[in-house]
């Protein structure tokens, strides 16, 4: 024997050989990631908690066995059977780096909004499962999904990949997709750990709020993420909070993740949101992901000396490594590797979840004289604007799904991140023209003049209008780009029966509304979305999406209605003040100010009618339960979305109303059907600042059915008796 340490290295492996043999499928992963633990040494650990981007980067290269073109690789531990982690963006599917030599092809999912607008926790499971199937298949084992911040502002070019405004909402819808993607034994993450809720300054910006009002919102999103998601990894925020970085921030990440919601995965942090190894490592980071983005290894060389002076203990490095180790175990990295494989990819049938969802979330936000769905009977039908011919359009930057052939329109937008500007080859103009006995002229819309001349000289009009938005840049006001509104409003003019159709990943004022027929919300569609919005259209399938978010009228129904850090030079500091609404985000804004929006949160028109009858509500276990029939009125099928929104008698809540609970149903024409709806304790409660818990306060509530949050169809009230729990209860 040469050394010790020789000796030590045999006695590790084994220790290791007996681990794995000992270790058997009914152990916890708890137990398993513990014993894995004991058996590391201080380096194995470091590689474990240390994460390097997995593309050429700023003269760096991508570790040998990284999967070019993806987010991150992190080592493993080919002794004790640990994978490395092959880490992909992201929640639309499986992204490819800009910088990469050959963009992957993969399915591309709708928008996380578009997802969120279906209001159906089944489509964002479904959406999730695709898409960690083909992150599995394509050797990825960590999916950086899950994107839960409200929907603060309307110019937020995030927003896209967000859920809306409603915790409630929020938390359900982005949970299911979580629990999808982790069906394949994929990890996904949970992001922007938190209030990352513009794009402006997001590297300095310094978030002001009180913390029960965070906790009503932004928070109670994540937390009931967590709770019906399992998310095996926790990606923390670029802003501050408080004046202390994201993921630096002992108050999120250690009070409030780990100790009061009792969180048992590992926070990495987003690719450049390091900035300290001893500070991060105590305030709850686990794993520092994207070297090279952030200022230095922080933890790697530099964590490793931390411990060995001290500085960090050695207990905290072995929670960080066993945290990583039991979200692997947990979701079955170890026990089902992933294996690059995209043979067994069923890109068909994938393309069909996808334009699923997609159906599933389009708004029909008005429809005049039942111009829709579109039937046969028209000679000329005239397509103008949003390059209808060729394809859909997609949101920009590292969620960026990259279409087989490329971009159906090239060289468009940014050379550079987040650019360039992607769209989808499904063609909305030759779905339609597949369906409609017409003939269909395309004009770019470009020349408001001439489309216009189109227009009157068509029998109906339908404008495709675009809003490009991106991660890393806001939008610089709520109105379309590139004076299409202007176009809009010379095709309505010309043409009494103008049918537009909206592509944008955010709200958009429409000033030409009251001359245009009828609108549809399409977001960004995906994959098969000109083959979606031409069956909505057409009306093959109902226009079952509600809108996840409020449409503003204007800036002016902001909290802020000019953007805090615009206009500052680069570089420069500033705060943003959430105090202003607290919790009061979006609809209950509107409802708080007694603002009119263009369109309310949770409105959708259908191609049928619904009745509602028997609401009923009673307290039970310390919440409501909440029933009633709904009817399908009409004669198409069709799929109504009640809403159940709950208000305190005699007030004392940071808004009139909360949206307390909701149920899609697909209902045949005449058919009906009893449902009940549990409103989560929570949407019942304060969170007490002083006592740090829950509080319901006795009294009456008010229970109201709605069709949307300006649409109430019928109320009772019911007394509910007080109760208080904990910060992590329900």
């Amino acid at each position: 024997m040469k050394n010790s340490n020789d000796m030590k290295k045999l006695v590790i492996a084994a220790a290791a050989a007996l681990l794995c043999a000992q270790a058997q499928a009914q152990d916890s992963a708890d137990a398993r990631a513990a014993k894995a633990v004991a058996a590391l040494t201080p380096e194995e650990k470091i590689k474990l908690v240390f994460g390097y981007f997995s593309t050429d980067f700023k003269d760096t290269k991508k570790p040998e066995q990284g999967i070019d073109g993806a987010a991150g690789f992190v080592y493993g531990i080919e002794r004790l059977g640990i994978p490395a982690q092959q880490i992909t963006d992201a929640g639309i599917g499986v992204a490819t780096q800009p910088a990469a030599k050959t963009p992957r092809v993969r399915t591309a999912l709708p928008a996380n909004i578009a997802i969120a607008a279906s209001w159906n926790p089944a489509t964002g499971f479904a959406g999730g499962a695709m898409i960690g199937n083909e992150a599995h298949l394509s050797g990825h084992n960590v999916m950086l999904a899950g994107g839960a911040d409200l929907q603060r502002d309307p110019r937020n070019g995030r927003n896209f990949e967000y859920a809306g405004e409603d915790p409630l909402l929020t938390g359900v819808m982005v949970g299911e997709q979580i629990r999808g993607i982790q069906s394949n034994h994929v990890i996904s993450t949970l992001k922007h750990f938190a209030y990352n809720d513009q794009e402006t300054g997001r590297f300095i910006a310094d978030v002001k709020i009180d913390d029960p009002a965070g906790r009503m919102s932004d928070l109670l999103g994540f937390q009931i993420a967590i709770e019906r998601g399992n998310p095996g990894s926790i990606m923390c925020s670029y802003n501050r909070l408080h004046g202390v970085y994201a993921c630096e921030n002992g108050f999120l990440l250690n009070q409030v993740l780990k100790g009061d919601w009792g969180y048992k995965g590992y926070v990495m942090s987003d690719w450049g949101g390091t900035h300290s190894t001893t500070q991060a490592a105590l305030a709850g980071l686990d794993q520092q992901s994207g070297w090279p983005f952030d200022k230095s290894p922080y933890f790697n060389g530099a964590l490793l000396e931390a411990v060995q002076n001290g500085h960090v203990p050695e207990a905290r490095l072995d929670d960080m490594a066993r945290r990583i180790l039991r979200s692997m175990y947990a979701h079955g990295l170890v026990d089902d590797p992933a294996k690059v494989q995209p043979e067994r990819i069923d890109y068909a049938a994938h393309a069909k979840v996808s334009q699923a969802a997609a159906e599933d979330g389009m708004v029909l936000l008005k429809n005049d004289k039942g111009l829709l769905p579109l039937a046969d009977g028209y000679k000329t039908i005239a397509v103008i604007g949003g390059h209808a011919d060729a394809g859909v359009l997609s949101g920009g930057g590292s969620s960026q799904v990259y279409p087989e052939g490329g971009s159906a329109v090239p060289n468009e937008g940014p050379t550079g991140f987040p650019g360039p500007i992607v769209y989808h080859r499904s063609s909305p103009l030759k779905a339609l023209a597949a369906r409609l006995h017409a003939k269909f002229v395309y004009h770019d819309g470009k020349d408001a003049a001439a489309a216009a001349k189109l227009a009157a000289a068509s029998d109906l009009a339908i404008v495709f209008a675009t809003q490009w938005t991106a991660e890393s840049v806001d939008q610089p006001d709520i109105r379309l780009p590139h004076d299409q509104d202007a176009t809009i409003a010379a095709v309505a003019a010309a043409n009494g029966k103008t049918v537009v159709v909206l592509e944008t990943g955010s709200p958009v004022a429409m000033p030409w509304l009251g001359a245009v027929g009828a609108v549809v919300e399409a977001w960004y569609p995906g994959n098969n979305g000109g083959e979606a919005i031409a069956r909505v259209l057409t009306g093959e399938v109902d226009a079952a999406g509600r809108l996840p978010s409020t449409f503003p009228a204007d800036e002016s129904q902001l909290p802020r209605p000019k953007l805090d850090g615009r206009g500052l030079p680069e570089g420069t500091r500033f705060s943003v003040d959430y105090d202003i609404e607290g919790a009061a985000v979006g609809y209950k804004w509107f409802d708080k100010k007694g603002l009119k929006p263009l369109f309310a949160f949770g409105h959708g028109l259908s191609y049928t009618k619904f009745g509602y009858a028997g609401l009923k509500a009673v307290p039970a276990n310390g919440t409501v339960k909440v029933s009633f029939n709904v009817a399908n009125t009409g004669k198409r099928d069709g799929k109504a979305v009640p809403q159940v929104y709950v208000a305190k008698v005699g007030g004392g809540w940071e808004a009139p109303k909360r949206l307390g609970g909701w149920d899609k149903l697909a209902l045949r024409a005449g058919e009906n059907r009893d449902t009940t709806v549990v409103i989560d304790p929570r949407i019942l409660a304060v969170f007490d600042g002083k006592s740090h818990t829950w509080k319901v306060a006795a009294g009456e509530y008010k229970i109201i059915l709605a069709e949307a949050a300006d649409a109430p169809v019928g109320s009772v009230t019911v007394k509910v008796p007080a109760r208080e729990f904990a910060a992590g209860a329900k």
